[in-house]
């Protein structure tokens, strides 16, 4: 798995490309350098798997049922929109306009958080928003969530 990290402030161009930051191209493993992947996030974003990563949560989404109802839901609306990107010779990705559409992104200014295996594309603006929104105690959300990690791992 890719342990992607940084945050990353970027423009989209009059064309909806994005300049992938060398920062972060410098991260990405070989297998993965000039493909992505692009589909809606839990949240008003848009996330971008390499390819490799891509790979591996297509063949988990495959292994659910199309005859469990919940199961066949999650796929429809987890895969809805999901588009292969190619970067080009300028280290662009042409971001499809439904997904920036989605993303409410409205401005061409845009903020890469990557971390694990994938990087979310968010509006500057809606960005911003949600890094406002802080749990007002982040310790106590850090001690809930990871003790349950713990004990998750220690079954």
């Amino acid at each position: 798995m890719s342990q992607l990290h940084g945050e990353y402030e970027c423009k989209l161009d009059a064309k909806g490309r994005l300049i992938v930051p060398a920062g972060l191209k410098k991260q990405l493993p070989e297998a993965a350098k000039d493909t992505f992947f692009i589909n809606r996030g839990f949240e008003k974003c848009c996330v971008l798997y390499p390819r490799n990563e891509w790979n591996t949560i297509a063949t988990e989404i495959n292994k659910l049922s199309d005859y469990i109802k919940k199961e066949r839901e999650f796929k429809r609306y987890f895969l809805r929109g999901a588009s292969q990107l190619e970067m080009d010779s300028a280290s662009r990705l042409l971001v499809p306009k439904n997904m920036l559409e989605y993303a409410g992104i409205t401005s061409n200014e845009v903020v890469l958080l990557a971390y694990g295996n994938k990087i979310e594309l968010w509006g500057k603006a809606a960005y911003q928003q949600m890094l406002d929104n802080e749990p007002e105690d982040f310790s106590a959300l850090a001690e809930e969530v990871m003790s349950k990690r713990e004990r998750r791992n220690d079954e």
